[in-house]
């Protein structure tokens, strides 16, 4: 029988250590990069595998739609590198799935423009070649990790790694910190006046 109670308070632990690390100057890098870079023009590329392809997906909604309901502004221009099924398995298909996602990127990115990766081992294929990708294009890379950070922590410009090695508490903790990171930015452009409320 499950322990369901368990299983939260796992979830607590981590995210207590989370608390207690370095995750807040992370975030706080991160959003100021990436609001820096929406008020020159810029735009935030966010992908990552499986369940950290839907947060990808989600994450952009809430800068492209609206995250806080007492907040109403413009949109702001962030994309999911893993929103297209008929582009993906195009790319799967035709060439290799490791390129799925740096392909993309080399389509639709600019030098100045800013990548966050979402990556529970930090070691697929497809990601460690994207964020090469977004080095030699000029895009800054961020990776919210897990594990030992594989060999993303390596390639990213900004990571911050969740001290887990389960998989759920990793991703679990991964949009806790996405979010967090669209409030910062988003408060960021607030004060700078670059979002018209």
């Amino acid at each position: 029988m499950t322990d369901i109670d368990k299983l939260f308070r796992e979830s607590i632990s981590v995210k207590q250590a989370i608390i207690d690390s370095n995750a807040s100057d992370v975030i706080m890098k991160m959003a100021t990069v990436i609001s820096r870079s929406i008020e020159a023009g810029g735009r935030l590329f966010i992908c990552g595998n499986g369940g950290s392809a839907a947060d990808a997906q989600h994450l952009a909604a809430e800068l492209t739609v609206r995250f806080r309901p007492d907040v109403v502004r413009q949109p702001l221009p962030a994309i999911s590198l893993a929103f297209d099924s008929s582009n993906l398995t195009a790319c799967g298909n035709d060439f290799s799935f490791d390129e799925i996602f740096s392909r993309n990127l080399e389509a639709l990115a600019s030098a100045g423009d800013v990548l966050v990766v979402l990556s529970t081992s930090g070691n697929s294929k497809n990601i460690l070649q994207l964020l090469s990708k977004a080095e030699k294009i000029g895009v800054t890379s961020c990776a919210f990790l897990g594990c030992d950070g594989g060999e993303s922590k390596n390639l990213s410009d900004i990571q911050y790694i969740v001290p887990s090695s389960n998989t759920a508490r990793i991703q679990e903790s991964h949009i806790m910190l996405g979010h967090a990171l669209m409030q910062c930015i988003e408060d960021k452009l607030i004060e700078s006046k670059y979002i018209r409320l």
